[in-house]
C-alpha cells in the first residue's frame, strides 16, 4: 500500500488531520487572517496532515490551505483533496453559496463530474488553487449517485495517476459505508476517509467496513467524530449530522458526557480518541475554524484516558459490549 501520512516520532497529535472545510467559510465566514492562524496553530502543535476539497468555499479553502503551508517544507506534511466536482465560472452577478453551505460568493458552480477527463483536470485545477506541484492523497468526493461513473471511470484514472507519480494515495471519502466496502473490496484504493459512521454514537462502520480494510490493508481515516457538534457539546438545539439531534441521541450523548466527566474526562477526548481503538483506523480528522479550535483538540486527542472509563461505558451500554477501544498509554492514545 502508498504510504498516506510523514513518518513522525510517535505522539499522540500525530494521529489527527485539520480538516479545512471551515477555512472555506463553512455556515459562517472565517477572515484570512483566522484561516492563516487557524493553519499556523495546527503547525505549531504538530500536526502534519491536510485535508481540503474544491467543494469547499468554491475552492476558497484550497486557496487558503495553499497559501499557509506553500512556505513550509513540502517533506514535512501531507496533504488531501478531492474529485468529483468540477467548479465553473458563473455568468451574471453572484449572489450566494449558503444553499451549499459556504458563506461565499456564488461566483461559481459545481459540475459533478467523476469520467476520466473530469478526474485529471480536476486535481490539475486543485494543484492550482494550492499553488503547489504534487498532492499526497486523493478521495473520490461523495459519489453516491455516481457508483457506475466512480468505480468505471474515475477509479481507474486515479490508478493511473498513482502509477504517474501525479498522486501518491488515492481512496474514497464519504458519509456512508456501503460504497466505501466496495470499494475496499472491489478495488486497490489505499485508504477510505470515512465521515460520522465511527463515533461514539454510531459504530455503522463495525459491521463490514473497518473489518474488510483492517484484512485488505486498507487505512481509514474518520471524520466526523463529533458528528457536526452533538458529541462536542451535547445540549437542546445541537445537531447531529447537521440536522437538529433527535431526543434519543441527545440523551444518550449527555449521558456519555456525564459518565466520562466522572473519570475527569472531557466528552470531546473521548469522541477524539475512540475511533483510534479499531486496528484499520489510521487517525481522525477534525474540522477546525479557529486557532484555539485546533490547541483544543491537540489538547484532547492527547489527553490520557483510563481503562476503566472504556469498560464503564461498556457496562452501562453506552457502547457495545466488543466495540475496540483504545489501548491507554503514558502520554495518551496509542501511537
Amino acid at each position: 500500500m502508498h504510504p498516506t501520512a510523514p513518518v513522525h516520532p510517535a505522539t499522540p497529535v500525530d494521529a489527527l488531520s485539520l480538516g479545512a472545510a471551515a477555512l472555506g467559510n463553512l455556515f459562517h465566514a472565517v477572515s484570512d487572517e483566522d484561516a492563516a492562524a487557524t493553519v499556523e496553530a495546527a503547525w505549531a502543535c504538530g500536526i502534519r496532515a491536510f485535508d481540503t476539497a474544491p467543494h469547499y468555499g468554491l475552492g476558497l479553502s484550497e486557496h487558503r490551505l495553499g497559501d499557509a503551508l506553500r512556505t513550509r517544507p513540502r517533506a514535512q506534511f501531507t496533504l488531501s483533496t478531492k474529485v468529483g466536482r468540477l467548479l465553473r465560472a458563473r455568468a451574471g452577478l453572484p449572489g450566494d453559496d449558503l444553499a451549499n453551505g459556504f458563506a461565499v460568493p456564488a461566483t461559481h458552480e459545481r459540475v459533478w463530474d467523476f469520467s476520466t477527463r473530469g478526474v485529471r483536470t480536476s486535481v490539475e485545477e486543485s494543484l492550482t488553487r494550492l499553488g503547489l506541484d504534487r498532492v499526497d492523497t486523493v478521495y473520490l468526493h461523495d459519489p453516491d449517485g455516481h457508483e457506475r461513473e466512480a468505480f468505471d471511470c474515475a477509479y481507474p484514472e486515479l490508478e493511473r495517476m498513482r502509477a504517474e507519480g501525479m498522486v501518491g494515495a488515492i481512496g474514497v471519502g464519504m458519509n456512508q459505508t456501503a460504497m466505501p466496502t466496495r470499494f475496499v473490496r472491489d478495488t486497490d484504493i489505499d485508504v477510505v476517509l470515512l465521515a460520522g459512521r465511527y463515533s461514539l454514537l454510531d459504530q455503522s462502520a463495525l459491521a463490514a467496513l473497518l473489518p474488510l480494510a483492517a484484512q485488505r490493508g486498507v487505512s481509514v481515516l474518520v471524520g466526523g467524530v463529533f458528528n457536526s457538534g452533538l458529541l462536542a457539546d451535547p445540549q437542546p438545539g445541537a445537531t447531529f449530522d447537521y440536522a437538529p439531534a433527535p431526543t434519543h441521541l441527545l440523551d444518550r450523548a449527555l449521558a456519555l458526557r456525564t459518565l466520562c466527566e466522572t473519570f475527569g474526562v472531557p466528552l470531546r477526548a473521548a469522541a477524539l480518541q475512540f475511533p483510534l481503538g479499531h486496528p484499520a483506523v489510521a487517525g481522525v480528522l477534525l474540522g477546525a475554524r479557529s486557532a484555539a479550535e485546533v490547541t483544543d483538540a491537540a489538547a484532547m486527542i492527547g489527553r490520557p484516558i483510563p481503562s476503566e472509563m472504556w469498560r464503564a461505558l461498556r457496562a452501562q451500554g453506552l457502547l457495545p459490549p466488543g466495540v475496540p477501544v483504545p489501548v491507554p498509554r503514558q502520554d495518551g492514545v496509542r501511537p
